[in-house]
């Protein structure tokens, strides 16, 4: 996905950063939708981390991944753009001068992008801290004429079959010690579902997998329930198993918004962010916990602190159970079918 497809030399391009994980770029998946509306004859060329082309592909909103990525959350330093500039820029990586000039180096004929002192010359919406990514990208485009609609959401289900259909996913990683809830309290789940007779699977990013075999193992999980960890679990079969799970237990990473963007009963655990911001949306397939100091912060922690947030460790493992017992059971799976061109 990294090269320009054959054909589409000559069509115009659309550059779209978002050099960020997995969680964001499913949460802007229903920007991406509007913008392949919007530009049906376009090559839409995502910026993002070369690891989630596979994901990139999945959307089928993406002609195109543009290898981009910086430490942490930074913007990147350099974009290897080649050819003629873009037809159009869209800044969905974040706001202030450094996305907006980094798209500005490559001459697009038109940048969309929210506005900033520090950038005067781009006259686009206020920024407002207090909304939820989805809501964020889709009121940027709407203020170009756009339109965006921050619940389309969903992406295609897999064609590859699942390593374990019916199981219930337990994801006990998170690339930050803030929003990682303790192994021993997912074991403490797992162990209480398998007693049920579920059959319980515990996946694992690239470098997890010392922590998730741990949860296996205090929970009494033969050592094949784990998936991952020297490396990351392969995005075909990652989505397979998730679209085919009867639900995903996970803190608030990328895996939560995979299950929502597929539908499947989910069970989230939150501590330095407030779920309406990072969180699914409302509905009976998805339980976001969260137990908040009373102020009313939408952001009281560090998201990408080294330890567990005190809000995290409120939730226990007994209300984790209740909020599996009490999702929807039935196939989440529903036809969404790709994005016409």
């Amino acid at each position: 996905m990294s090269g320009p497809p054959e054909g589409t030399e000559h069509r115009p391009r659309a550059l779209v950063l978002r050099a960020l994980g997995l969680g964001d770029l499913l949460t802007a998946v229903p920007a991406l939708r509007a913008l392949r509306r919007w530009l049906p004859d376009h090559e839409i060329v995502l910026a993002a981390p070369e690891r989630l082309a596979p994901a990139a592909a999945a959307t089928g909103l993406v002609d195109r991944l543009l290898p981009a990525s910086a430490p942490g959350r930074r913007v990147p330093a350099v974009l290897p753009w080649t050819g003629p500039p873009p037809d159009l820029a869209v800044d969905l990586h974040g706001n202030g001068p450094p996305s907006h000039l980094l798209l500005q180096r490559l001459r697009p004929r038109r940048l969309l992008a929210y506005a900033h002192p520090g950038t005067p010359d781009i006259e686009g919406p206020v920024w407002r801290d207090d909304e939820h990514e989805r809501e964020r990208w889709c009121r940027l485009l709407t203020w170009y004429g756009v339109h965006a609609d921050p619940d389309d959401l969903r992406i295609p289900g897999p064609a590859t079959p699942s390593p374990a259909p019916g199981a219930v996913v337990v994801h006990p990683g998170a690339d930050a010690g803030a929003r990682r809830w303790p192994p021993e309290r997912f074991a403490a789940v797992a162990r209480r579902l398998r007693g049920d007779g579920h059959e319980v699977v515990v996946t694992a990013g690239a470098g997890e997998e010392a922590t998730a075999r741990r949860v296996a193992e205090e929970a009494g999980l033969a050592p094949g329930a784990v998936l991952g960890g020297a490396e990351d679990v392969p995005f075909d079969r990652l989505t397979a198993l998730v679209a085919h799970a009867r639900c995903v237990i996970v803190g608030d990473t990328g895996l939560a918004h995979l299950a929502t963007a597929l539908g499947t009963p989910s069970v989230v655990l939150f501590g330095p962010v407030a779920p309406r911001l990072w969180g699914p949306p409302p509905g009976p397939r998805h339980r976001a916990l969260w137990h908040p100091d009373g102020d009313g912060a939408a952001r009281p922690g560090d998201a990408h602190g080294l330890r567990p947030d005190e809000r995290l460790l409120r939730i226990t493992p007994e209300e984790v159970l209740r909020a599996v017992r009490a999702l929807p059971t039935g196939s989440p799976l529903e036809a969404v079918p790709a994005p016409g061109r």
